[in-house]
């Protein structure tokens, strides 16, 4: 598998969280190469599972397909395009910045930016606000109201570009890479590992709607009802200024995450799993919940034991999100030699009296 190949055929299609169709889609269509029964939702979600054993647990594999954006809210009487944030933006990041609007047909513009000359010190000195933001695509009002409508999304013209030491960077790698990473666990235990040797029955899931609060996995979760989880995002990567102890590092592998709403001894199980495997790996802590689709698949139904493991990421929630590939590599390989370790066992709960 090409992990750069996978990526790029991730993060070309849009899918700002709530109209994931054509991101949903091509995830499909790398997800049925591993899993003949991959299929949409109809919340978006993209689904998949292989069932081994009617004896073993089900292992839950997840992560989430949508991305930040923007939607058209209003257009004025000069056809400029008013709109909303999808997800928590970055509003430094947006000045004159090439957008799509993925209304009847693509639409290109440009979000306008006020030339220093004009500014005022207190312009200068603040960041666009959510109400400023105006987008030009070179259209009258009647003409632009022929294509775009209200609520139609938008992205940021970003192409998935190869930086140095196999390093890369492009919009939605949150958490496109996530999905990449099962993809190349799923492609390892393929060609290294036969069906009957296979420690759990498998789902997959690459969810919907994460970023407007972890809906896609909500649902998803409560109809596969799986034993235990392993959800997959993205991380805070180490920043020039930054506290090491707040971020992960680039190129230091995945970042096995620990917290009181995780599982300890699913934790303890992959730690041990990365240590025997020589895969590098690096402690994530956090001190109550996630914040990610880990918090809302432990509490499905009767409850199921999750972990989470992230791929350090830089400038998180811009068109230039930036990572390194071994990272993604690691994730996938700590996911399959889990997979392929011996069974982990299911603790029963424990009585009170």
């Amino acid at each position: 598998m090409n992990i750069k190949e996978t990526l790029k055929s991730l993060c070309t299609p849009p899918g700002v969280a709530g109209c994931e169709t054509a991101a949903s889609k091509a995830a499909q269509n790398l997800l049925l190469e591993y899993m003949p029964n991959a299929q949409v939702d109809s919340f978006g979600t993209v689904t998949g599972s292989i069932n081994y054993d009617e004896k073993l647990p089900l292992l839950l594999l997840d992560a989430h397909i949508d991305e930040i954006g923007m939607v058209v809210n209003y257009i004025d009487g000069n056809g400029f395009l008013k709109v909303s944030g999808a997800g928590g933006i970055d509003r430094r990041a947006l000045s004159a910045q090439t957008v799509t609007i993925w209304g009847k047909t693509p639409v290109k513009g440009v979000i306008c930016a006020l030339p220093p000359h004009v500014q005022t010190q207190k312009d200068a000195a603040q960041t666009i606000k959510e109400d400023q933001i105006a987008i030009d695509c070179g259209f009258t009002k009647e003409e632009v109201e022929k294509v775009v409508s209200l609520g139609d999304s938008i992205t940021i013209d970003a192409e998935l570009t190869e930086l140095q030491n196999d390093r890369i960077t492009a919009r939605a790698l949150d958490d496109r890479a996530g999905v990449c990473s099962i993809l190349y666990a799923l492609d390892l235990l393929k060609k290294s590992i036969e069906p009957p040797k296979l420690q759990y029955n498998l789902a997959v899931t690459f969810s919907s709607q994460e970023e407007l609060g972890c809906r896609g996995a909500r649902i998803a979760a409560y109809n596969i009802n799986p034993d235990l989880a392993v959800a997959v995002d993205v991380s805070y990567g180490d920043y020039h200024g930054c506290k090491e102890n707040k971020t992960g590092k680039i190129g230091g592998g995945v970042m096995l995450g620990t917290a009181p709403s995780l599982d300890r001894e699913l934790f303890e199980n992959m730690k041990k799993t990365a240590t025997e495997k020589n895969i590098p790996y690096q402690i994530e802590v956090m001190s109550s919940e996630t914040g990610t689709n880990a918090d809302v698949i432990s509490l499905s139904r009767k409850g199921v034991k999750c972990a989470l493991l992230s791929i350090p990421l830089r400038n998180m929630h811009t068109p230039a999100e930036m990572l390194q590939i071994s990272d993604i590599k690691a994730t996938g390989q700590l996911i399959a030699e889990f997979i392929g370790a011996p069974l982990m066992a299911i603790s029963p709960p424990i009585n009170a009296g």
